[in-house]
């Protein structure tokens, strides 16, 4: 799969495409990445939470200017509908989900998009929604609830359309709000005011913790998905390692993962590019990407793709100039070493006490048996390892959970947390010289299975021999610069 990887890399650089590549914007419906019967499943799940209660949801708006539609995370899960200004109403009493449209755009569709979803039976007979309705008729549907006095849930958090994770919006608009010079409030709480007015008798009730704590279990179809995102992911990686030189900039390392994610059909990336050579590797965010790859540093790649609405996430550390120096042996292969102990400790159905109380006796019989011959490594690793040891009591979780988002959402998880086939997560310790302002992390997408674990990510070079035999391979720029070997 690698090797054919590469021969459709070659074969775009050659043929002049890289450019026409980068520039596609992949835009999926939800029917081109799960079937009708997954979101509503979905739904069904919903209707069993809110009773005789309405859920009710607003999709995104247009983009301004140019930019392709993504639909925000909540509003996709449930209805896989990727059109703007779209309103969904999930009825607990009815069972019956009812879809709101804008009227059909023939200008839109014949300069943008080709045929797009409008009211009427072809677009329910399309997404398996029941009815699909002119959007004005929704302040006729909001009537009705008003009426009967019920719950009604909606989602309270503003939305996430990609390269966040909720936490990001959330905090935009707290600023937002307490701004003294601007002072608006988000979409999501707009509406929310809007349905206190309209509907006074009812209950308005946040709906993201009851699909928050859906998206927390994978389906096997989102695993699917995601297992293709860390693919691309690893691919990019990989590339990246080939490409890297010293002299070049950070940045520059950014360009052949992005080829991958777009070559591969992602959106775009999930977060901003996290490449950091250097003492830059002593931030674990740091995202500058401006800095030259210096001979004898090491490389800090963090970077995935926005795929089919998933994310992946992984992490990978190499030498700029290919080689590992002694020291470099030294520092990553302690720390490799400790990682793998919290790896190899995983459980299904194990509480996170539990796994750290398997892997501080590892790395500690690690530690007893690792030849240190640099004191400031020795210490790096003691603190690493008691670090694991403070959080062995309290710890929540290993790292966080992945799916729609990055971080992905939590709500509803039992505490203490298991770990349940079906659940998604990275481990991200990070091992550092604080002196010296060095650092390592590397980081792997786990997958809870009815067995164990699975990490989706293996296949990304880790161990030292195999890093320096795959950066001996040519990159992307030697083939589009033609740069001697």
């Amino acid at each position: 799969m690698i090797g054919a990887m590469k021969t459709w890399m070659w074969a775009a650089v050659a043929g002049g495409g890289l450019v026409a590549s980068l520039s596609a914007q992949p835009v999926f419906t939800g029917s081109e990445i799960f079937p009708p019967e997954e979101f509503a499943a979905r739904r069904a799940r919903v209707i069993e939470k809110i009773g005789d209660g309405v859920a009710i949801l607003q999709g995104t708006t247009e983009r301004p200017g140019e930019q392709a539609l993504r639909q925000n995370n909540q509003f996709f899960y449930l209805t896989g509908i990727v059109e703007p200004r779209a309103i969904v109403t999930i009825d607990g009493r009815t069972k019956k989900t009812t879809l709101y449209l804008q009227p059909k755009n023939e200008r839109r569709e014949s300069r943008m998009l080709g045929p797009a979803l409008s009211p009427g039976a072809a677009a329910a007979a399309a997404t398996g929604i029941d009815e699909v309705l002119p959007r004005e008729a929704f302040a006729t549907a909001v009537a009705g609830f008003t009426r009967e006095a019920r719950a009604i849930y909606t989602p309270f958090r503003p939305e996430v359309l990609g390269e966040a994770s909720s936490s990001d919006p959330a905090a935009l608009w707290r600023a937002t709000k307490g701004d003294p010079w601007d002072g608006r409030v988000s979409r999501e709480e707009q509406f929310v005011q809007r349905l206190k007015a309209e509907a006074p008798q009812a209950t308005i009730a946040d709906l993201d913790p009851i699909v928050d704590a859906l998206r927390t279990i994978k389906s096997a179809r989102e695993i699917a998905v995601i297992r293709e995102a860390t693919r691309l992911t690893g691919l990019a990686i990989m590339e990246a390692m080939r490409d890297a030189r010293p002299g070049m900039t950070e940045y520059e390392l950014q360009a052949p993962a992005e080829f991958v994610f777009k070559k591969g059909g992602a959106y775009g990336p999930s977060y901003f590019a996290l490449i950091a050579t250097g003492t830059n590797t002593y931030y674990s965010h740091y995202h500058k990407n401006t800095a030259t790859l210096k001979d004898g540093d090491l490389v800090q790649f963090d970077y995935a793709p926005d795929y089919k609405y998933y994310q992946s996430d992984v992490t990978r550390v190499f030498p700029a100039n290919g080689r590992f120096t002694p020291r470099q042996r030294e520092y990553y292969g302690i720390y490799l070493a400790l990682y793998r102990a919290v790896m190899t400790s995983i459980r299904v159905h194990a509480t996170t006490r539990e796994i750290l109380s398997a892997a501080v006796p590892k790395m500690d019989a690690i530690m007893a048996s690792f030849t240190f011959t640099d004191p400031k490594i020795k210490a790096a690793a003691t603190a690493f390892v008691e670090g694991y040891r403070g959080r062995m009591a309290n710890a929540r979780t290993l790292g966080h959970w992945v799916g729609m988002e990055v971080h992905d959402v939590s709500a509803g998880l039992p505490n203490p947390l298991t770990y349940e086939p079906g659940m998604v997560f990275t481990i991200e310790p990070a091992m550092q010289i604080e002196d010296e302002r060095l650092g390592i992390r590397l980081e792997d997408m786990i997958l809870i299975t009815a067995t164990g674990f699975e990490n989706m990510s293996a296949f990304v070079p880790v161990e030292i021999d195999a890093i320096e035999k795959l950066m001996k391979e040519p990159g992307l720029s030697d083939a589009a610069l033609k740069r001697p070997q």
